[in-house]
């Protein structure tokens, strides 16, 4: 039987984002489908997905339609991944097929190859049920009640470092899937996954598990995708991309650590987990509950609670009932006064001493890789640059060569300056490598081993050392913030934060938020078993409010400090915040094309709301992989979001008829970054 259908192409262009009518003879083919289609002038078939079905086609119209050649029925989304779909390019502003793909799979089909098993080789964690404390108890009570009702709920548990918030994740998870529901759970780094793997397979098996994460192959990532679109499993476990599996029937999805600035997508589409979660459960075909979970939830998040938006839990003991560890704050500037150049105290020295004796581990952390994090010659001043990004090249002692964290731009350091030929190169600044060397040195008789982005390339070493360090076999394990949070080692009896300030100095107003979380979730990583850990913070800013409310563990002081900054400055949650960067390859292109999209935005808006639109300035990273970038902000007041947003689509439209553009306008809503 003909009917017609809309379309979109698999075509990352602007020009061709709209849906196109064809007409359709295919068995089987509904919203959602997978299908093949001609299209402009190519006799090769393309890929596109069908978006709706056409109501209405005028005789004029059938008479120049083209046909559907084909389905695919290895791969289609749900209605409901379509109306999210539909709905992230109307929130994020980017093309249709750009959300569609979110919920496509990776790779290809495993006929040709071995199917691989992902738990394979894993030692599921023993899952030992122990009686709920009260606060879990009263916790699960309000969560039962909200899943029992059949209706959607959202749920805040502000629960401290070690108190069982995982437990309850994993019961709410039980409860769900008594009632015949899928499950999602979403941990913010893939270091992180393994740990809740283990557990839930330990809790509820592997069958009914699966797993999605950037790390896996195209094809495995393939395969995991079939099995959870053929409703073979009932939980997906993983990092942000897996808020898009092709459940059905969604009841739960867990968001743990929500206040990691990782659940913020920093590719088209710029998503935030946390919205398209919402998104999902409040579907029709859902209607689920939604549990975040966070030491430090972000200030956005407890202002909603505050406001009455999610149900606000909290958990305000650890579950083992052992104290929070014992936190001191050391001024860096006394430790160079009385001569101690080292990157570690004496403070931090001597309580490293006393737990490794003791026979306990120790983790140091330290948000910054590499050996140092620049090079400079001390006679002439010449700093060591990117060339396609002009930033300080960071030096990695053991490869020997200088990176660029940007655009990965690598090269051999010199042993003379290239500018004077002076061999005074000094290295400065401090990485986790020269940490790592540094402790070596000072503690020879002991196993040190380092985590960070450099050390964890190869697939499975992450794990590897996270075993290592678990088993016992590190004695002390240096990392970044890949080891600052969710991971929970018995025997840890001392965390080191060996520099607290380097988020404080980012310019972005989330710093002093950053710098709060980090320190709080890097402490709560201590003293997890039966005896009482301990906590010391190195900082040349002791004063600093962040500083001192983590030191205390005080979030709610921190809180009251932050949110009337904020209500103050007008930022979120009191605003969301539009940054559209513009890059070009020539410097003048790209900031004729911010300067004309400043003038149109303020054009298409109210006299009042122009306002809020600020003059585009050089980004603060003004050159990436050799394109020179511009940054424009905006300043959008509570309840104006679709007034801006319509501003932007209209002039992005209006680029898109424009053939001899050449630079790339890219908007991100409320970025965690502004660089």
């Amino acid at each position: 039987m003909m009917k017609y259908v809309n379309v979109i192409i698999d075509n990352r262009s602007d020009s061709t984002d709209t849906p196109y009518t064809y007409g359709c003879e295919c068995d089987g083919v509904t919203v959602g489908s997978k299908v093949y289609v001609p299209f402009a002038r190519s006799r090769k078939l393309r890929e596109g997905y069908v978006l709706s079905e056409a109501e209405k086609v005028s005789e004029d119209m059938i008479k120049r339609l083209r046909y559907v050649d084909s389905a695919d029925s290895e791969v289609s989304l749900t209605p409901e991944m379509v109306r999210t779909a539909v709905w992230l390019r109307s929130r994020y502003l980017c093309r249709y097929i750009d959300a569609v793909r979110c919920f496509t799979p990776a790779g290809s089909s495993a006929k040709r190859r071995e199917s691989r098993d992902p738990f394979a080789g894993r030692e599921p964690e023993a899952s030992s049920v122990h009686e709920l404390t009260e606060q879990q108890a009263d916790a699960m009570e309000r969560i039962g009640r909200a899943v029992d009702s059949g209706k959607h709920a959202m749920f805040l548990i502000h629960g401290v470092t070690g108190s069982g918030k995982t437990e309850i994740y994993m019961r709410a998870a039980e409860k769900v899937m008594a009632a015949g529901r899928s499950v999602i759970v979403l941990v913010p780094e893939i270091s992180l996954t393994a740990q809740t793997i283990d557990r839930f397979v330990g809790r509820f098996g592997s069958g009914r598990i699966a797993v999605l994460h950037s790390r896996m192959t195209p094809g495995d990532r393939y395969d995991q995708w079939k099995k959870i679109r053929d409703g073979g499993v009932d939980i997906v476990i993983g990092a942000r991309s897996a808020v898009f599996a092709p459940l059905r029937n969604i009841g739960l999805i867990v968001v743990d650590e929500e206040h990691e600035s990782t659940y913020k997508s920093d590719h088209t589409p710029k998503y935030d987990t946390v919205e398209v979660a919402v998104k999902r459960l409040r579907d029709k075909d859902n209607n689920g509950i939604l549990l975040l979970g966070s030491a430090t939830p972000s200030v956005v998040s407890y202002s909603r609670a505050g406001d009455g938006i999610y149900e606000l839990i909290r958990l305000t003991e650890r579950y083992n009932r052992v104290p929070m560890p014992k936190v001191s704050v050391v001024d860096m500037r006394e430790e160079m006064k009385a001569g101690n150049r080292s990157v570690i105290s004496r403070e931090l020295y001597a309580a490293m001493s006393k737990q490794l004796d003791d026979g306990r581990q120790v983790m140091l952390f330290l948000n910054r890789r590499g050996y140092s994090t620049f090079i400079s010659c001390r006679e002439c001043g010449y700093v060591a640059v990117c060339p396609h990004c002009g930033l300080s090249l960071t030096y990695h002692r053991e490869s020997g060569r200088m990176t660029c964290h940007y655009c990965g731009y690598s090269c051999e350091a010199p042993s003379e300056c290239p500018e004077c030929g002076s061999r005074y190169i000094r290295y400065f600044g401090s990485g986790t490598e020269k940490v790592e060397e540094a402790v070596s040195e000072m503690f020879p008789g002991h196993t040190v081993d380092r985590m960070d982005l450099d050390s964890v390339r190869k697939k499975g070493e992450l794990e590897r050392r996270l075993k290592r360090f678990r088993s016992g076999r590190t004695d002390i394990l240096i990392g970044t913030q890949l080891i600052a949070k969710g991971l929970d080692f018995r025997n840890v009896g001392l965390v080191g934060i060996v520099s607290a300030d380097i988020s404080l100095n980012i310019p972005d107003f989330r710093s002093p938020e950053r710098t709060f979380q980090l320190i709080v979730q890097a402490s709560g990583r201590a003293g997890r078993g039966d005896t009482e850990g301990r906590v010391i913070i190195q900082t040349y800013a002791p004063e600093h409010y962040a500083v001192a409310f983590a030191a205390a563990g005080d979030y709610e002081d921190f809180f009251d400090a932050e949110i009337q900054l904020r209500r103050y400055m007008g930022y979120p949650p009191y605003s969301d915040l539009f940054q559209i960067i513009f890059s070009a390859k020539d410097r003048e292109t790209a900031l004729t094309g911010a300067e004309s999209w400043y003038d149109r935005l303020r054009s298409a808006l109210e006299p009042a709301d122009a306002e809020n639109v600020f003059r585009p300035q050089e980004a603060y990273m003004k050159k990436i992989n050799d394109n020179y970038r511009f940054s424009m902000l905006i300043k959008c007041p509570r309840g104006k979001r679709r007034a801006y947003s319509d501003a932007i689509k209209a002039v992005r439209e209006e680029d898109s008829r424009n053939r001899k553009k050449d630079y790339t306008a890219v908007a991100d809503i409320n970025p965690y970054s502004f660089v």
